[in-house]
């Protein structure tokens, strides 16, 4: 190991929406995080691994954290604030030309008991003039001094690269903890279930919001042809939403199970057969027991 090789933990936090999940996708050049135009998509946690011959540098993506209604929104707080412990570094995101809302004020007092370093990162900059970023970053510094302001793209890979470099140097040095080709610790069966999620937010808009969980079922059978044989269960809380999951004629199922197909096969490397059920579960986001089944355990976090 090269003795000036860095690595170490980086958490990613901000408000829902804001673009954390497309900025860790850019970086580690695979979709290991959904991604939607819809607050709260990401539930988890989710770990990517950036590596190169001179730094490997662990991403957590987290829930953007907001005032919690349910038992879920109070796992995705709990998951993106215990992120914060025991990282060596923390990009505090927000959107460029917005000034700080009563939610990025709540993030920064939290971030206000770190002991890490944590950089303020103004992503979306693509979509403004740079001269509305000034009065943002003023406002910003006043409530808190951060270690360093950056502003990007991840959409469009603007100042990425800088900021990888800028924080690396925040880094200590350190051994590598996974391999090179590793890109994230979550197992294949949670990636699975998270592209065909994704897939049904895209396809239902804002008909199906935040009431729907994926769980997959099983996917180590084979098929007579060699097939992976992939079984998932999409569950909702009321009629309604199984209908409009299902679609006329069951198109709209059928949708799905295409476009996450893709995306699957891609992950995997190999061609699968994709079989979806849809079922109503009542209030499960409020269900402990479901919850941790789905693998939203509150309990597992640390």
């Amino acid at each position: 190991m090269d003795k000036n090789f860095r690595s170490g933990f980086v958490a990613i936090v901000g408000r829902p929406n804001v673009g954390k999940s497309t900025f860790m996708n850019r970086i580690i050049k695979e979709q290991v995080a959904i991604t939607s135009p819809k607050a709260q998509t990401t539930r988890n946690k989710i770990q990517g691994i950036y590596t190169d011959d001179e730094r490997q540098i662990i991403f957590l993506d987290t829930p953007g954290i907001h005032k919690p209604h349910n038992g879920l929104d109070q796992y995705m707080d709990k998951a993106a604030i215990s992120a914060l412990r025991e990282v060596d570094a923390v990009l505090f995101m927000t959107e460029a030309g917005q000034s700080a809302g009563p939610g990025d004020k709540f993030i920064i007092d939290e971030l206000k008991k770190v002991k890490a370093p944590v950089f303020l990162i103004l992503n979306k900059i693509d979509l403004i003039n740079p001269d509305e970023m000034a009065p943002q970053i003023n406002e910003y510094k006043d409530l808190m001094d951060f270690s360093e302001v950056i502003p990007i793209s991840a959409t469009n890979g603007n100042n990425v690269e800088d900021l990888i470099d800028s924080l690396t140097k925040a880094l200590p040095l350190g051994p590598q903890y996974y391999d090179d080709d590793q890109i994230t610790d979550h197992p294949e069966y949670f990636i699975v279930g998270e592209l065909i999620r994704e897939k049904i937010l895209q396809d239902t808009h804002d008909e199906i919001p935040h009431s729907v969980a994926v769980i997959v079922d099983s996917m180590n059978q084979r098929s007579e042809r060699g097939k992976l044989q992939v079984e998932a269960t999409i569950y909702v809380e009321r009629d309604t939403q199984k209908k409009i999951v299902i679609g006329k004629g069951a198109s709209m199922l059928k949708n799905i199970g295409i476009g996450s197909r893709i995306k699957i096969e891609h992950l995997l490397g190999e061609k699968i057969n994709l079989k979806l059920w849809v079922k109503v579960k009542k209030n499960w986001r409020d269900d402990a027991l479901f919850l941790s089944r789905a693998g939203y355990a509150v309990k597992d976090i640390n």
